[in-house]
């Protein structure tokens, strides 16, 4: 990517936007709930891609180390549970909700490096979490399109997506980069969800889905394959900055634009507690970013 500054940072919510409506479409309006076909296609579609600019030179990968690969092997399947956990929440819970739970995995990720890394997890970050907690939590009370399955499934999503995170901070001395760790983590998915899709009923199930053969369910899996690519390519751009909070900054943007945008595309009941819900978590995400801004 050659274009720098703020560029780089609306391209990223700009992305961030498409990925999520065309996923909630994908998953929720034309409701193909087979996540280990549809996260086995993503994941493919963006294995090959990283691959073929690896090849053309584009980027650097480096996975000949075979330890460096075996120990990454264990973030790789907390990646699998997120995508997978996060596509069966996502095809039942709104965007924002969503959004709002995701954000809860601050809270796995501090309560990780804390208890058991043992790991110096700055006590100033306590306030931003405890909010982050305190919106999640508050959510099932006041969700008036309360769906158990979505919640299950939301909270399998963060406590994976928390581990995750915990174990890629304290991978400090690994010679992976983070383009060598997405393309494990891509090698790893398609491979085990491959795997998967017989046993889980998907491969059979997919197979009598009613859109199969309609150019808007092939055009809307191509986006999203193409759209995730995309956008984990900027958000490692972002993530090379050296100001920590530059990427949380443009992540948090993402993240409000795409779920108030979201309550006008997609049928949603919001109500005032609800409401107070998000903002809690707006808050609470603000916070993180400015924490991580003055340094802990």
């Amino acid at each position: 990517m050659y274009f720098r500054g703020p560029a780089v940072g609306l391209t990223f919510c700009s992305l961030y936007l498409a990925f999520y409506f065309t996923n909630k479409y994908v998953l929720s309006v034309l409701k193909f709930t087979y996540p280990t076909l549809f996260q086995g296609w993503q994941t493919l579609v963006g294995g090959v891609f990283l691959h073929i600019c690896w090849k053309l030179g584009w980027v650097e990968i480096n996975c000949s180390s075979r330890a460096d690969i075996v120990a990454w092997l264990p973030a790789s399947a907390f990646f699998v549970g997120i995508i997978y956990a996060g596509s069966r929440a996502l095809s039942r819970l709104t965007i924002p909700v969503f959004l709002t739970l995701h954000n809860a995995s601050e809270v796995v990720t501090y309560v990780v490096q804390r208890i058991f890394l043992r790991e110096q997890a700055s006590y100033k970050r306590l306030s931003s979490v405890t909010l982050l907690l305190i919106s999640a939590g508050c959510l099932p009370i006041h969700d008036q399109q309360f769906d158990a399955d979505g919640y299950f499934w939301a909270v399998i999503h963060l406590v994976c997506s928390g581990c995750y995170k915990a174990f890629q901070k304290s991978q400090k001395s690994s010679l992976l980069s983070d383009i060598d760790q997405q393309y494990i983590n891509y090698f790893f998915s398609v491979l085990f969800l491959a795997f998967a899709s017989h046993p889980t009923g998907d491969l059979i199930s997919a197979l009598e889905f009613p859109f199969l053969y309609v150019h808007t369910f092939h055009s809307g899996c191509c986006a999203s394959g193409i759209f995730g690519f995309l956008l984990m390519l900027l958000s490692l751009k972002l993530r090379s900055s050296p100001s920590p909070a530059f990427h949380l900054s443009w992540g948090f943007l993402a993240k409000v634009l795409t779920a108030v945008i979201s309550l006008f595309v997609f049928e949603i009941t919001l109500n005032v507690p609800l409401a107070i819900c998000f903002l809690t978590c707006v808050l609470g995400e603000a916070l993180l970013v400015y924490t991580e801004k003055m340094g802990g």
